[in-house]
């Protein structure tokens, strides 16, 4: 039936921990890919980085899924990047919402891609695949990860140029934001890459990074767990692939009770 309770029916279904917040903003970038914005409850804190379970009353009962959180801290919105999935339990009914619906929002976020759990260094790396680029979205948009790295590195890589959109607007906004604006210029770096269309750059960020395309076109040494430490959030292939790479090369994982040289987030939709 796939019947999804709205209004004041939806604020007498919900359970206590949980918040009723209203759709302010949707963007649909491409056919497989969206952003939306809801609004923030005053009570609701979470550090970027984060993940959050969101959903919908479906046929009398609430569907959640895991979804990285892509607006800083700070912000008085809630900012999510989605895929859409055709007959997925949950994206197939998300990705028709409009400005004026309603989500769901628990109330508690938690997440291991926080700066919390890196130990200090010079550069820091984010590496992302598809809507994996949404916990930095919100990272990059935070003053303290400028105060702790002098170098910031995001890449992203997708199937088809079109998908690189959400991040290549994302980064141009920053230089002209009031909070971020100045301490991210000259730190901030955006290295985007395809894998099914010709590109100026194509592969996988895996291959970018053994054949050392990365180093030499950002002019940056090759990584160093002196130096670098970094952030992984994509495809659990990606993910398993990066993580690897890096451990060849001496870094060991962290967490938020014990800091390491990278961190790796599964939670997150596509």
């Amino acid at each position: 039936m796939n019947q999804i309770i709205k209004g004041a029916e939806l604020e007498s279904a919900v359970h206590a921990n949980v918040f009723v917040e209203t759709v302010t903003e949707v963007t649909h970038f491409t056919d497989r890919l969206f952003r939306f914005k809801i609004t923030r409850p005053s009570s609701f804190r979470f550090r970027s980085g984060e993940f959050v379970m969101i959903g919908l009353m479906i046929d009398g009962k609430p569907l959640f899924r895991a979804y990285s959180i892509a607006s800083p801290s700070w912000d008085e919105e809630l900012e999510f990047f989605s895929i859409k999935v055709p007959d997925g339990p949950l994206t197939q009914h998300l990705q028709k919402i409009k400005e004026g619906d309603h989500i769901l929002l628990k109330k508690k976020s938690t997440g291991t891609l926080v700066l919390d759990a890196l130990s200090p260094a010079k550069r820091l790396y984010m590496f992302s695949s598809g809507t994996g680029i949404a916990p930095f979205a919100s990272l990059i948009r935070d003053p303290e990860t400028y105060e702790k790295f002098d170098e910031v590195i995001l890449t992203h890589t997708t199937r088809e140029i079109s998908e690189l959109r959400y991040g290549e607007e994302l980064v141009a906004d920053i230089s002209n934001d009031p909070l971020i604006g100045e301490v991210a210029t000259g730190k901030l770096h955006l290295y985007n890459s395809v894998t099914r269309e010709r590109f100026k750059r194509e592969g996988r960020i895996t291959h970018l990074i053994e054949s050392g395309k990365l180093f030499d076109d950002l002019s940056v040494p090759v990584l160093d767990v002196a130096e670098d430490r970094a952030m992984i959030c994509g495809s659990m292939h990606m993910i398993a692939d990066t993580k690897a790479l890096l451990e060849q090369r001496g870094f060991t994982e962290g967490a938020n009770n014990n800091p390491g040289d990278f961190v790796v987030e599964r939670a997150f939709v596509g």
